[in-house]
């Protein structure tokens, strides 16, 4: 037998070839990011106006060398610029993505959980072989700190203005008192969101992972509503009793048996209750997600979101980018007689379900 040689193109070749070495650079810069985080380096440029090297040493406490060569990777990465004097600046409008984290444009928080997730690869090869999952619990402490920040900023911005709103008289609800779970909370970034906004309802918080419990409460307390939020360390299939709403904030994918959950927290809504899914963003195939976006959740589903659902019973592994097709077929499996999309954002879906 003979075979013939596919003919390369050289020109494809190059491009791909170069397409990887700004590969390698999105790499590095995501570690250069959380270093300029970590530092204070950011908040120190921010409406700063040109600094050299020196100049923000000294502002941050740090060794000028290393400083020095951050700042030109930065530059070259188009973070941060530099004029002809080699001085440093950082754009107002970068500023804001890397500084301010009450705007929905802010970053920062997703390149310490991608970092934090990247730290896991040898650990992941293994369960490449073996098939075994690895837990939410398994991977580095910047991963669920990193997470907070880089989901509280969009909850921060559509949750109680859009999102909620959207839900068939939940509004009215929680406005006048209702009682409410937020399952999966993590850090209680949500959950103190809306404590903040409807205070005449109280709130229930649950997570698998003791330590995010334990930040979730120092977290209400500081926001002044740790009197009417009470957090538990518990899967969704612990939860006990009745709620007007209850929550999953980007969580359901990550669960082990997601249609036994949803089974069991349909049990737990008061007549008339609701579920509210928010889910990232997917289009039912896979070519409708062959995007930046798309990139960004097929990966960190490969390194968490599919681990950690293999990691539990039954471990379904819907992943990141399940769509809203199979979310559905999920939910209403699971007793749910109404199903609908009521919002959505370019990284979110979001979904009423009820009885």
């Amino acid at each position: 037998m003979t075979t013939t040689a596919t003919p390369i193109d050289q020109q494809r070749l190059m491009d791909f070839v170069f397409k990887a070495v700004g590969d390698f650079g999105a790499l590095l810069t995501g570690s250069m990011v959380v270093i300029g985080d970590k530092l204070g380096l950011y908040r120190a440029m921010a409406g700063a106006g040109p600094l050299t090297s020196a100049q923000l040493a000294d502002r941050t406490g740090t060794a000028e060398r290393y400083v020095r060569e951050w700042l030109c990777a930065q530059a070259a990465a188009g973070y941060v610029e530099v004029d002809g004097e080699d001085r440093f600046s950082l754009p107002a409008e970068h500023a804001i993505a890397l500084t301010d984290e009450s705007s929905p444009a802010c970053v920062v928080g997703g390149f310490e959980l991608m970092l934090a997730a990247v730290r896991s690869t040898d650990r992941l090869v293994t369960a490449f072989r073996t098939g075994n999952g690895v837990g939410w619990h398994e991977h580095h402490p910047d991963l669920f700190s990193g997470c907070e920040r880089f989901f509280r900023p969009g909850y921060a911005a559509h949750l109680i203005s859009t999102w909620i709103p959207a839900l068939d008289g939940v509004e009215a609800k929680l406005r006048k008192g209702g009682r409410v779970a937020d399952v999966g909370c993590g850090h209680g970034a949500s959950t103190v969101l809306m404590a903040q906004a409807f205070p005449q309802s109280t709130f229930v918080g649950t997570d698998y992972h003791s330590g995010s419990i334990e930040a979730a409460q120092q977290r209400a307390a500081e926001a002044g509503v740790g009197a009417r939020t009470r957090f538990d360390t518990g899967r969704a299939k612990d939860l006990a009793g009745t709620f007007d709403l209850i929550c999953l904030f980007d969580c359901l994918h990550d669960m082990g048996d997601p249609a036994g959950a949803c089974a069991h927290l349909r049990e737990n809504l008061a007549p008339g209750g609701t579920l509210l899914i928010v889910e990232p963003f997917a289009g039912d195939r896979v070519t409708d997600n062959l995007n930046p976006v798309g990139a960004v959740y097929y990966g960190a589903s490969t390194l968490l979101c599919t681990p950690n659902s293999l990691s539990q019973e039954h471990g379904a592994a819907l992943g990141a980018q399940a769509g809203e097709a199979r979310l559905r077929e999920v939910v209403t499996g699971a007793g749910f007689s109404s199903f609908k999309r009521v919002a959505e954002t370019p990284f979110n879906l979001v979904f009423e379900a009820r009885p």
